[in-house]
């Protein structure tokens, strides 16, 4: 970054050399600002756990529902932690303060392997929420990342599916769970990754809505914000969409992150007519590094409006 500032100076430097010095005093300030960032995001900010609290309003909201509290939670890839448990007891325990209704882990559990998981087997069914907890799968969760054979990938796929149902969790593959509370009923939706290259899609909507009556209120669980745009705006009466995978590339400096040179959606609540779509930043990543992207936990109430 200093270089790049200091030839933009030098080039302007032709005309005036006062301004080739003031671009090299900026070039090194923005220097050691970059290199305190880094240094602060790899040693504190990946621990840096926020709670964000959001209201988001629906017109057909049953009426049981109102108030509906769901914490969502995503992308912990619990391989960048190695055998150090406690940022994800840590994130357990905060969860469980908030006494949800619902709690959903919208993928990406692991980095590169099933045996990720293993310090960690005890701790995720402390989990606890009145209506439990569902789960989809992420890209990473396929274990195509990593020097594995096609046997290898499989067996771990199949491994990190069993340790979720070992947890208690509800993990949705191209299904639904309808949650009901007196006559009234809503959807939860979980689909496979739905993404496009280089990540793999296995989604199948119409087979993880099979049954869902049409008026009954969907929330559908995807990995992978993009889904929202290709198969779910202006094409289903999907009310809410539930995403993580961006991680807001671990960096963003007020509204600004690289994830935004990738994603149309990478954060926060969308709107589309009647349908919304809320990402998280999620709470890990193969890096132990975040600025500003802080990780953080989600408490989603649904409110009537």
């Amino acid at each position: 970054m200093f270089v790049i500032i200091s030839i933009i100076g030098r080039i302007f430097g032709l005309i005036n050399h006062n301004i080739y010095s003031a671009f090299n005093y900026i070039g090194v300030v923005i220097l050691f600002l970059s290199i305190s960032a880094a240094v602060y995001g790899s040693f504190f900010g990946w621990k840096h756990l926020e709670i964000k609290e959001t209201n988001l309003f629906f017109d057909n909201l049953p009426k049981e529902f109102d108030n509906y509290r769901i914490v969502q939670l995503s992308d912990i890839h619990v391989g960048a932690f190695g055998e150090n448990t406690k940022f994800v007891k840590r994130i357990i325990d905060e969860t469980n303060k908030l006494n949800p209704d619902l709690i959903v882990f919208t993928g990406d559990i692991v980095d590169m392997e099933s045996e990720e998981l293993i310090p960690f087997l005890k701790l995720f069914p402390l989990l606890k929420a009145k209506d439990g907890v569902i789960s989809i799968i992420g890209n990473h969760d396929y274990c195509f990342y990593g020097n594995h054979s096609k046997e290898d990938q499989i067996k771990n796929f199949e491994k990190v599916k069993q340790y979720e149902k070992e947890f208690g969790w509800n993990l949705l593959l191209n299904e639904n769970k309808v949650i009901k509370y007196g006559n009234d009923s809503i959807a939860v939706i979980g689909i496979e990754n739905g993404s496009k290259p280089p990540f793999p899609d296995f989604s199948d909507l119409t087979k993880a809505m099979k049954n869902i009556s049409n008026n009954t209120f969907k929330i559908l669980l995807s990995h992978d914000p993009i889904y929202w745009r290709h198969a779910v705006v202006d094409k289903t009466n999907i009310d809410l969409t539930l995403s993580g995978h961006t991680h807001a590339a671990h960096l963003r400096i007020g509204k600004i992150s690289p994830a935004s040179w990738f994603y149309n959606e990478w954060e926060g609540l969308h709107i589309k007519g009647k349908q919304q779509l809320y990402i998280s930043t999620g709470l890990g990543g193969t890096l132990q590094f975040r600025f500003g992207a802080w990780p953080q936990i989600e408490l989603i109430t649904l409110k009537c409006k």
